[in-house]
């Protein structure tokens, strides 16, 4: 099976694959920048479920990737941008010259090098994944913003104006960005300089207080969770994480009002 396409695409088509008479081969070819940087690297299959994100799935690693950056100029510039997310995402993992770097830049736009970026983000999430494979440890890395960002992206899912998966992820790096400061992973400034250079590349969606209740019972169907205990992903200051730290009902509510 070929998926040529992008992250959605790619995970239904490698989970039908993996799973069609117990497996047969495929590869993925994918053609937006979210899923040349992220998804279609990890071996990680699923679908949605009754709303909820990835819920059916198993690990699968296809027999290739092939990537071809010149698909980026079919690509609507929010597309861009949604893919971009996850680029900030492995930079404050994993790389802080890297992230540095991108704060530097007069724009998120990159023009010339979009093979550099690619490359980059592809190598940070490949030696992630080969130390942790089926996600047990340092994998979780990966999930920075996810939490909370995965909560917002269903909850907008059916609505009239649905989020894309970096819209929502970047939101979800703010917040949980907050609770590492919280913590005192981080330091006020580490803080200040992420939730100001998310937001010049996004624009946080308003959540109003009635909706918290939402966001949190779809919080606590995250698969990263624990006996009903919710998990982020927090950051040690650039380059730097720590993963499964339990964040508490007001807590949670504490990190989306600061989103306002």
């Amino acid at each position: 099976v070929i998926n040529l396409g992008g992250g959605v695409l790619g995970d239904m088509g490698g989970f039908v694959a993996a799973t069609y008479k117990r497996g047969i081969r495929f590869i993925q070819v994918p053609t937006t920048l979210l899923a040349m940087v992220d998804a279609s690297v990890g071996g990680k299959l699923g679908v949605d479920f009754n709303g909820y994100k990835n819920h059916i799935g198993l690990f699968q690693e296809p027999e290739g990737v092939f990537i071809w950056p010149e698909f980026l100029k079919t690509l609507p510039e929010c597309e861009l941008r949604s893919g971009f997310a996850e680029v900030i995402k492995h930079s404050l993992i994993a790389d802080k010259q890297a992230w540095e770097a991108l704060e530097r830049q007069d724009s998120w736009k990159i023009r010339n090098n979009w093979e550099g970026v690619i490359r980059h983000s592809v190598l940070i999430k490949s030696r992630i994944v080969k130390e942790d494979m089926r996600e047990e440890g340092a994998r979780m890395a990966l999930n920075f913003g996810h939490t909370i960002g995965h909560a917002i992206e269903s909850f907008y899912l059916n609505s009239d104006a649905p989020l894309l998966h970096g819209e929502a992820i970047a939101m979800g790096m703010i917040a949980e960005s907050w609770l590492s400061l919280q913590a005192g992973f981080i330091r006020k400034n580490d803080f200040k300089k992420i939730q100001a250079y998310l937001k010049t590349v996004f624009e946080p969606k308003p959540i109003l207080e009635k909706d918290i209740d939402a966001l949190w019972e779809l919080a606590l169907q995250d698969k990263k969770n624990l006996r009903g205990t919710v998990r982020c992903t927090f950051i040690e200051g650039p380059g730097a994480f720590r993963v499964a730290q339990a964040v508490s009902r007001e807590e949670f509510e504490k990190a989306i009002e600061e989103l306002q």
